[in-house]
């Protein structure tokens, strides 16, 4: 047992080290698929001998393709079970892992489709975060790559809204929210970057960031037609920039097999159509309010929930929510019911929630008393 842990430990810290330093996925927000990782660990433990570079890149293409579609939002260990076998026997390995994955969602290449989600909670926000981290993404303020070894307060990457979200909500237009926040609609830039930009529009800023640095706007995936950069276009734009990053995103895929594109070469038969997803944290207001409420309950001695928390179908893997803040096994674990706090959210939500079987609390308020007089006043009985 000892010696099982020691290994464990030692693959565990090399899974998250290729991910972070191959993929780029280098921090929480941005972390999917994570339950991949006990498949990773297993694999690594019965690879004998260093892994080649093929190797590593086709284990972190079935990893990036779990997390993309799912794979582990739903029935979690029950797909941790399929997948763990998959590695078993004499004709285990990765061909038969990506295979089994294959079947079970269809097509493996990424289509503009999928980028249609909205909010950071979306399932393919940390895909655009990879893209930026993989490529040769550059800041449009400096001209210099968005590299993970960026310092200082000013260097920090933050996710920028292309078209700034009160230009959109005053648009004659009126523009619904998962328009102004969908993933189409996101740039990383640093504070620097995006203090300058302020509120303008793109076809005021990009200009000058083009004349300035060249090159930089396309690095990002940005349709270089100046049309497009006008506000009454900005649906057309979305629409470019998900053709952009889906084929960038095929291309790094391509990169990850090393030429051994049978995986990529079957498509899906349906054509993906916008995800109806409800729910998405889409302020910086808000997500330090969620981040403070988890510090309070951390303070209660009580496990930190999820923020952004992916609620998908527990068969097909597709997403159907994001929870603000979430403990899908319950503030005691396995003890108490699963528990969702919804800022801002409207009656569906609530009610996907609910038929969950989650507890919902629209107010932090509310929340804290249900804390104080159901969880910790129980614990203290016990």
């Amino acid at each position: 047992m000892q010696a099982a842990l020691k290994r464990a430990t030692k693959h565990i810290d090399a899974s998250l080290n290729l991910i972070g330093g191959r993929l780029g996925l280098d921090h929480d927000q941005v972390f999917f698929g994570r339950f991949g990782v006990p498949v990773m660990v297993r694999f690594l433990d019965k690879h004998t001998g260093p892994l080649n570079e093929k190797e590593r890149d086709k284990l972190l293409f079935w990893f990036l393709q779990a997390g993309m579609w799912g794979r582990f939002s739903g029935s979690t260990e029950s797909f941790i079970d399929q997948d763990l076998e998959a590695l078993e026997g004499d004709d285990g390995g990765l061909d038969k892992l990506l295979e089994q994955l294959r079947l079970w969602h269809g097509g493996l290449r990424v289509e503009p489709g999928h980028f249609t989600g909205w909010s950071v909670g979306a399932r393919f926000y940390p895909v655009l975060y990879l893209l930026t981290r993989m490529g040769e993404a550059r800041d449009w303020g400096s001209g210099l790559p968005l590299k993970a070894s960026m310092l200082g307060k000013m260097s920090k990457l933050e996710v920028h809204h292309i078209f700034p979200k009160a230009q959109l909500y005053k648009h004659k237009a009126k523009f619904r929210r998962p328009e102004v926040n969908a993933l189409a609609n996101f740039a990383f830039q640093t504070k620097d970057t995006n203090l300058k930009i302020s509120d303008r529009l793109p076809q005021e800023y990009f200009p000058e960031f083009e004349a300035s640095h060249p090159g930089a706007l396309a690095s990002q995936w940005i349709p270089m037609d100046p049309q497009l950069w006008k506000i009454e276009n900005f649906r057309d734009f979305l629409e470019a920039r998900k053709t952009l990053l889906a084929a960038e995103m095929n291309r790094r895929m391509e990169e990850l097999l090393h030429g051994d594109l049978r995986w990529l070469e079957a498509r899906a038969t349906v054509a993906p159509t916008a995800p109806t997803v409800l729910g998405g944290v889409t302020s910086d207001e808000e997500e330090e309010q969620l981040e403070a409420l988890n510090d309070w309950v951390e303070a209660q001695g009580l496990p930190r929930g999820v923020v952004s928390f992916d609620f998908a179908d527990p068969e097909t893997g597709e997403q159907r929510a994001v929870f603000d803040l979430a403990w899908p096994q319950g503030l005691q674990e396995e003890l108490s019911q699963p528990v969702a706090v919804l800022l801002h959210e409207e009656a569906p939500m609530v009610a996907v929630a609910s038929q969950a079987g989650y507890r919902c609390f629209t107010t932090v308020a509310d929340f804290k008393a249900y804390v104080w007089a159901d969880v910790l006043a129980e614990a203290g009985s016990s």
